[in-house]
């Protein structure tokens, strides 16, 4: 039976006020995109680094408004926690201590994130209100942000607990999908030329329906690679695989890292330029300007670089072939035709290496795609193809739809256990 038709029916109705609950908060955030900052205009100017940021706030930070930092602040804090989580015993030890050892680590993540809101209020009113402003002003304007953020934070936990899905994640894939109406706009007044000719109207049509097949196609690929994976066998010493029965495996996603890499590299690629803005010293801005801003050729090498070595460090967080073949050692597991221990491990990092260096490359790719669009055509900044906002709206949407499926799934089948 079809997803909807078992949606709609009578018995799922707290279901749908779930549904209901995640849509208005949705476009409360939405909402609030366009209130801006009292005293403040919109920048006009172009965002360069900071792109990726106004992409996944829904044109926030362009027009500059009480949401102009979004979530990003939290995810870059949530980022860094991992990584010391990978340093520090403390955080080590925190790791191992289950669901309360991830309240506490998420509780740092918020206060860490609420501090870089504030760090980074204070550097976007600095360098794009310039220097007349007073320090009362800079701090009004840094207070407004970063009370914008800790909203936007509430508003998720609020989604996650009443709504359906990951709340945050869905008020990043908000703000993107509320900037593809105006994308398409864009490229369809940019490619057709309505006071030409009718061969050149034609042929601008052609180039838009052309444009949207490309760019729907990518969203197909988007999709594939998401949703592949590599199942590596599993067995145990006390179980026998019968005939028709399906054996155990552990699925290694292909692009296990998700956008995590791209987020980091394009935080790193920023810290330049927010230093370049606060300091403004003429020759850093120039060299910042030349060598570091990855719409130049050599900022782009060292963006993708840092995507693909990314995409490496952060799989290997994820995904611990050691710990792994430990646990499935004490477990009693084995992989057919591999010894259990030190050659599982083996095994397991050469089968993680191959897939994370295709995940890598496609990430590259998608990301590298909107930056090589945008200097072959003309059309505005606003249209792209491929990108990290493509990612996370595949990535969000298809997590959304398996909880969703799940949450029927199981409400049937306790409806046919219960009738038994």
């Amino acid at each position: 039976m079809p997803l909807l038709k078992q949606l709609f029916k009578p018995t799922n109705r707290d279901l749908l006020k779930r549904i209901g609950f995640t849509l208005v908060a949705l476009a409360i955030f939405i909402i609030g995109t366009t209130i801006q900052v009292p005293g403040t205009d919109s920048i006009t100017s172009n965002l360069g680094f900071l792109e990726l940021v106004n992409t996944m706030g829904g044109g926030a930070l362009q027009n500059f408004s009480i949401f102009a930092l979004g979530v990003m602040p939290y995810i870059t804090a949530t980022i860094v926690m991992q990584l010391l989580g990978e340093l520090i015993p403390y955080f080590q030890e925190l790791n191992k201590q289950g669901h309360v050892g991830r309240q506490k680590i998420n509780t740092y993540s918020r206060y860490m994130g609420i501090l870089f809101a504030f760090i980074q209020g204070y550097a976007f009113s600095f360098m794009f209100l310039g220097r007349t402003a007073s320090a009362s002003e800079y701090l009004y304007i840094s207070v407004v942000l970063t009370a914008g953020t800790a909203f936007l934070l509430w508003l998720g936990d609020q989604i996650t607990r009443k709504g359906i899905g990951n709340g945050l994640s869905l008020i990043i894939m908000a703000g993107i999908i509320a900037t593809l109406p105006g994308m398409f706009i864009d490229a369809f007044q940019g490619l057709v030329v309505f006071d030409g000719t009718a061969q050149e109207i034609t042929l601008g049509i052609v180039k838009f329906i052309l444009f949207a097949i490309i760019y729907f196609a990518i969203i197909v690929g988007v999709i594939f690679v998401q949703m592949a994976e590599r199942k590596v066998p599993i067995q145990y010493a006390n179980k026998s695989t019968t005939y028709g029965q399906s054996a155990s495996y552990v699925p290694i996603k292909v692009n296990t890292a998700g956008v995590v890499p791209v987020i980091f590299a394009s935080s790193l690629m920023a810290i330049p330029g927010i230093i370049a803005g606060l300091i403004n010293n003429e020759s850093f801005s120039l060299f910042v300007q030349n060598y570091l801003t990855y719409t130049t050729p050599v900022g782009f090498i060292i963006y993708v670089i840092f995507i693909f070595l990314f995409g490496f460090v952060y799989t290997y967080m994820v995904f611990k072939p050691e710990d792994f073949a430990k646990n499935l050692q004490e477990s009693g597991g084995y992989i057919p035709g591999i010894r259990p221990g030190n050659e599982t491990k083996t095994y397991l990092s050469k089968v993680l290496t191959r897939i994370t260096c295709l995940g890598s490359v496609f990430l590259a790719i998608i990301v590298a795609l909107p930056i090589i669009f945008s200097n072959v055509t003309s059309l505005p900044t606003s249209v792209s193809i491929g990108g990290t906002g493509l990612l996370i709206v595949v990535g969000v949407a298809l997590e959304t739809y398996k909880q969703i499926e799940g949450s029927l799934l199981s409400r049937n089948y306790k409806k046919g256990y219960s009738r038994r």
